[in-house]
């Protein structure tokens, strides 16, 4: 027969799934993308960081005034590094503090004016009795905290008086002694003494009174003693004046004694009561702050008054948050999805916040859709459903409703909550059993090249770590994933999807990756690796940088190579695409290269006798770049092609191959 020349017409992707045989695609290959249906080498990484304290689980990204900020999560914290927007070299990590309020107590049994439930430092208005208005925080010692800014009629201030003599006798500026006991003030068992009658320093026509429970002032010997209260008393009534600033002195002979409201604690265990107050209710502790008490109440107290919850954290957030400006969405638990008022966060209760348990099964990711910020929408994926969220006020009666939930779909699956990718708008990610997409509508991906060979691979029991990047330079989507019995990622399956084909990343040290992220200002992947280094950290890398492995020093070649399917003239020959032809083995004798290359490559003609015979493997025919063609004899019955790039510094883009073949020798033995 006579000598042909044919070019290589395999189609783009890596065909796991079917037989060598009966492929059209590519059947093998190794850190090898697909460009132009044709195979181009991927491009190398560079280890930016080796200083990661932990295994990343999460990373975000975010470029501002010309900085690069890398987020990092892992199992004891959050780690930072600083870049510029070219390349990730800069400076950490830092580790990120989370702040705020995150004490929690429980409150139970508080009576019908405060809600039961577990709080984290939740402020809490309370109003409590006429002209008065305390401010409530639960805190960690399970007590009320109040700011009393106004005495209001009804209530027992606590205030005291520092004694700084022996007695109290005689005449003096401004005080003229004690006289006898007035009045028992109940329920406090308070004794009033008068002092000074007639003196009123503050002109208010009423006289003044110190409280003191059950002592005689002549008694005192301590030069500071706090005592319960300090009031007026007009008549039989008595009132409390809420916050005194004023000092008075009196002496008589060598005593003195020194009558000063400022700065002084008030009577801790002292009940407190009046209109509003809970019952049974105790000070703590105080104090005094430009003129306004604090005053620390017991919690063992039975509510009464008024009680506005501004805000209740007592929800579920185990699948996590997402903003869906100006609304920040929750969800977790039993179909939970719950937001907070536009553009505040305090606040869960308005009219505009909302929640709702949309489907049986946990909420384990939310996506912001396009709609813009007077219509925010997002799309929720549970274990077994897709819902659709918007914002879209109706009226109801006299109420409005402002949130609408639609059901997408309740046959979808989702194999971790890291899986789920947008890409244009749309969003990819992996079932439990295929892969999927939203467009406005849920759609099967189709997958006819490696879909098996993924599902028949990966690790159920580490499917949680499975996760989604892309690198929307040549269109691709990755999902890295632990295959067989690997427990961290140890490989990554790949969609085009502008050349609408799948391929793999061939178990390559590239795809041993644990978290990542992509972003359009910076321009290149940062993807987290999960084997600790020399220093007994683990590394951050840039992708799609140069051609090789980068990592301090040192310099790696990165091992790429492609195999083509079952090679024929397509005609009369065995493996033909019009059918299995003559009986005649493929005989090639030359191969002209053409490659946009770098460094050194070579080729090797492989192939069997029969579909379930063994590969027979030629030597490797090494040519660089300026090579014209390579001459060779093999024969196979069944023939493939293997190009492999695996120096420093290399690099392919493959163009049109020619292959010079005939027919070969007619034998029926599996032997070449």
């Amino acid at each position: 027969m006579t000598l042909k020349v044919v070019s290589l017409q395999a189609q783009p992707g890596i065909q796991r799934d079917t037989t060598y045989l009966s492929s059209t695609s590519y059947v093998d290959g190794k850190w090898v993308r697909f460009q132009y249906g044709r195979p181009k080498k991927m491009g190398g990484y560079f280890a930016s960081f080796q200083n990661a304290t932990g295994i990343s689980r999460g990373m975000v990204m975010s470029a501002v005034n010309g900085l690069n900020y890398i987020v990092s999560g892992y199992n004891s914290g959050i780690e930072q590094w600083i870049t510029n927007n070219t390349a990730a070299i800069g400076t950490g990590p830092s580790a990120i503090i989370v702040s705020g309020q995150i004490q929690t107590v429980t409150i139970t049994n508080q009576g019908s004016g405060y809600a039961n439930g577990t709080y984290t430092s939740v402020p809490i208005t309370a109003s409590l009795g006429s002209g008065a208005l305390a401010t409530v925080v639960v805190s960690s010692n399970k007590v009320f905290s109040v700011t009393i800014t106004s005495g209001g009629t009804g209530y027992v201030i606590n205030e005291s008086i520092n004694i700084s003599a022996a007695s109290i006798g005689g005449s003096g500026s401004g005080f003229s002694g004690y006289v006898t006991t007035l009045t028992t003030y109940a329920p406090n068992n308070l004794t009033l003494w008068q002092m000074d009658i007639g003196y009123d320093p503050y002109g208010t026509g009423k006289n003044n009174l110190i409280a003191h429970p059950g002592q005689n002032l002549a008694d005192i010997t301590s030069s500071v003693n706090t005592r319960p209260m300090l009031g007026e008393f007009t008549g039989s009534t008595l009132s409390p004046v809420g916050i005194f600033t004023a000092t008075g002195t009196t002496t008589s002979g060598s005593s003195s004694v020194t009558f000063s409201t400022t700065n002084v604690a008030m009577g801790a265990g002292v009940s407190v009561t009046g209109a509003g107050i809970p019952s049974n209710t105790t000070i703590v502790s105080s104090s005094l702050v430009s003129g306004v008490w604090t005053v620390v109440l017991s919690a063992n107290a039975t509510a009464s008054g008024t009680v506005s919850l501004t805000f209740d954290n007592n929800i579920n957030v185990s699948g996590g948050v997402v903003m869906l400006y100006p609304y920040l969405f929750v969800y977790g638990n039993n179909g939970l999805i719950q937001n907070c008022s536009a553009g505040n966060f305090n606040n869960w209760t308005s009219a505009d916040s909302n929640a709702n348990n949309i489907a049986s099964t946990k909420v384990v990711k939310g996506l912001p859709l396009r709609g813009g910020t007077t219509s925010p929408s997002g799309l929720f994926l549970t274990l077994d459903s897709l819902v659709r969220v918007s914002y879209a006020p109706q009226a109801v009666g006299t109420s409005t409703i402002y949130w609408k939930y639609d059901l997408i779909s309740q046959q979808s699956s989702i194999m971790s909550s890291q899986s789920v990718i947008e890409y244009d708008g749309l969003y990819y990610w992996i079932g439990t059993d295929r892969f999927l997409m939203y467009n406005g509508v849920v759609q099967e991906i189709p997958n006819n090249q490696n879909m098996n060979f993924f599902f028949d691979n990966i690790n159920y029991n580490q499917r949680q770590k499975v996760w989604a990047s892309k690198v929307p330079r040549f269109g691709e989507i990755w999902w890295f994933y632990p295959s067989g019995s690997s427990t961290e990622c140890n490989n990554a399956i790949i969609y085009n999807v502008r050349e609408k084909c799948w391929y793999d990343a061939g178990g390559a040290l590239g795809a041993r990756r644990s978290a990542g992220v992509f972003s359009e200002v910076f321009g290149k992947p940062i993807w987290a690796g999960w084997e600790q280094n020399i220093s007994g950290k683990y590394t951050i890398w840039q992708h799609e940088k140069g051609v090789d492995a980068i990592y301090g020093n040192n310099t790696d070649a990165i091992e790429s190579y492609f195999e083509t399917n079952v090679l024929s003239t397509g005609t009369g020959l065995v493996g033909n695409v019009q059918g299995a032809g003559d009986n005649f083995w493929t005989r090639c004798e030359r191969v002209e290269p053409d490659f946009i290359q770098s460094g050194s490559m070579n080729v090797i003609i492989t192939g069997k006798g029969y579909a379930n015979d063994i590969d027979y493997q030629s030597i490797a025919y090494n040519f660089d770049p300026s090579i014209l063609k390579i001459d060779m004899k093999e024969q196979r019955r069944e023939m493939r092609v293997r190009f492999t790039s695996n120096v420093s510094g290399g690099n392919y883009f493959m163009g049109k191959i020619l292959f010079s073949i005939e027919t070969g020798d007619v034998r029926g033995t599996a032997n070449p």
